[in-house]
């Protein structure tokens, strides 16, 4: 083995020193390149939730959305059931009230007629309370025409005119036919005198 002069030995240690700071100054780096890139993973993982985030809130949205107007269109859906399931049973009623006015219609008149036979005249009364009270109990009203009344042509079938001072101006004189109605639909038109 080779003696070190002096001067190679006083060398020796400084070198060892500046590669000794030199591999401590890379195991010094090496963490921090890992801490920066562990940062980096970490951001770009937050990165990637915070998308699936998003696509997932988007989905929800349109779901959320989805619903509502299925929500919607079931509740529209109902209510004109509904409205036709109203209109077809007044249809119904109309239909079958009409097959019965002619006999309103004699009651009426049988009323009216003069006759000594109480018995008869109370049958009569009876039979007509009845009547209406059925028509009563499936909805189906009379339609106001008492001379007096207003006359009005969405509910007045106006047959004669006359001239009066006594009434005003198109107001019923005289009722010739009674009206009906099941609900807002007539069934028949009151037959009516108007004044002018």
């Amino acid at each position: 083995m080779k003696n070190k002069n002096p001067a190679e030995q006083a060398e020796t240690p400084q070198a060892e020193t500046v590669q000794t700071e030199a591999a401590q100054a890379e195991a010094g780096a090496a963490p921090a390149q890992d801490e920066q890139t562990a940062a980096q993973a970490e951001a770009q993982a937050a990165g990637e939730v915070d998308e699936a985030l998003a696509a997932l809130q988007a989905k929800l949205d349109a779901l959320s959305d989805q619903h509502l107007r299925m929500a919607a269109e079931y509740d529209n859906f109902r209510k004109r059931s509904q409205r036709e399931r109203d209109a077809a049973y007044q249809e119904a009623v109309a239909y079958a009230v009409k097959a019965l006015l002619p006999t309103y219609d004699n009651l009426e008149r049988a009323l009216k007629a003069e006759t000594a036979d109480a018995e008869y005249k109370k049958g009569v009364e009876m039979t007509m309370t009845q009547l209406v009270d059925s028509l009563k109990g499936i909805g189906v009203e009379r339609i106001d025409a008492a001379p007096g009344t207003a006359f009005d042509p969405n509910k007045h079938n106006a047959v004669m005119h006359i001239e009066s001072e006594e009434l005003g101006e198109n107001v019923i004189a005289e009722v010739f036919q009674q009206g009906f109605a099941i609900g807002d639909k007539v069934i028949r038109h009151a037959m009516v005198q108007v004044a002018n």
